[in-house]
């Protein structure tokens, strides 16, 4: 019981510190993501050591509740209609994106003498993306039109094609190194995605015939939350990736329900605050010897992505006949990367435990550098198509 005031306390003075990072971020070029990330930061390990021990107990629930409801408003933007309208551009600049990300890194650290299965397994890190930091950018700066709606809909699929890539890549270095079973990968890889897409479709056609029978309001939001969380819950329990079944899920509803904004718009009612939680946790588990471990290596891979980023999304844009803006931003847009990164690493260090020390090292501090200056250029695309309102 002595622990419930210290416990109440805390998130008391979270919530006010991501208020004011909110406050600041509407006064300065960064954005309230960066603000809160630094913020976390400098209250956790690495900087003034203020936060209490049970804060590594909340990390993983507050994030599979934040990127749980991250994907379902994801999947609000993965409507047959906009996809009619907008879905050459999406597929092709997301193909385009993770394709291009994966070419430029592979054969980029290839050139400079890197084993070739080090370059794969970094050119499949590489693909991942940060959708919960690039939405929250696009929403604070209220960015309308055609830029910010591809945007939405390209970061709602990257993770998807991001990890069959992934699978494939892990799947050729432990085929070329003869480490392990490269078909155990793909299997793997193949559940942690069909089981997402099948969890998402299996929740999402009872809320689709749901929603349209409920009233605006309280009941909405409790079956809302009740359904997102289930999902959440339920994903990490199968081990298939929560953020694509929650977007499948999302996806489902906005396609067959009646009315189907209720849902959304109760998520984004009550969304913010357990993002509040997420992005200074995040911060606070940022490691300075991470980053301080990130040796040339790390520099390439960083410098590598981010002109596979642009290269990428601007091939994809030329092939769907994209206007010029979008071509030469949306790459950009696209910098952010997060915990699916992490997660990648994590597991190909488990294929490669020799390698370890050198995939973590560089996937923690590259995640540091694009964490912190992801949303920034987000941003900054965002400004320069002419989309936001500042």
């Amino acid at each position: 019981m002595e622990i419930v005031p210290e416990i109440l306390i805390m998130l008391g003075l979270l919530f006010l510190l991501g208020l004011l990072t909110d406050l600041l971020g509407r006064h300065t070029p960064l954005p309230r993501v960066t603000l809160s990330l630094l913020a976390g930061f400098a209250i956790g390990p690495s900087g003034l050591d203020v936060l209490p021990d049970f804060q590594e107990d909340w990390f993983p629930v507050i994030t599979d509740i934040a990127l749980s409801m991250v994907g379902f408003l994801l999947g609000h933007t993965l409507t047959i209609t906009s996809l009619q309208q907008r879905g050459k551009c999406v597929l092709w600049i997301s193909l385009g994106a993770v394709i291009g990300t994966a070419l430029t890194v592979f054969i980029g650290l290839m050139l400079l003498g890197i084993r070739p299965e080090v370059s794969l397994i970094l050119a499949g890190i590489a693909l991942a993306t940060d959708p919960a930091a690039t939405i929250d950018v696009i929403r604070q700066t209220r960015s309308k039109g055609e830029f910010s709606k591809i945007l939405e809909s390209v970061v709602a699929i990257d993770d998807a094609w991001g990890l069959i890539i992934f699978s494939f890549l892990l799947a050729f270095a432990q085929a070329i190194s003869g480490n392990g079973d490269g078909m155990h990968t793909l299997l793997l890889g193949g559940y942690e995605i069909g089981g997402a897409i099948l969890l998402g479709l299996v929740l999402g056609l009872p809320m689709a015939y749901i929603t349209g029978r409920l009233k605006p309001g309280e009941p909405t939001q409790a079956e809302a939350l009740g359904i997102v969380l289930l999902c959440g819950g339920l994903a990490e329990w199968l081990h298939v990736s929560f953020i694509l079944a929650g977007m499948i899920l999302g996806a489902t509803v906005a396609n067959l329900a009646t009315h189907h904004r209720r849902p959304f718009t109760a998520i984004e009612g009550i969304e913010w605050p357990f993002m509040i939680l997420f992005f200074i946790l995040a911060g606070a588990s940022l490691d300075m010897q991470a980053l301080q471990a990130t040796s040339l290596l790390g520099i390439a891979y960083i410098l590598l992505r981010l002109l596979g980023r642009i290269v990428g999304a601007w091939g994809g844009g030329a092939i769907c006949g994209a206007n010029p803006i979008l071509q030469r931003w949306m790459g950009m847009a696209l910098w952010p990367q997060a915990g699916v990164a992490l997660g990648m690493a994590l597991l190909a260090s488990q294929h490669f435990p020799a390698l370890k020390n050198v995939i973590l090292p560089i996937t923690i501090g590259s995640t540091i550098i694009f964490e912190l200056f992801g949303p920034l250029m987000t941003r900054t695309a965002l400004i320069k198509a002419g989309e936001a309102q500042l």
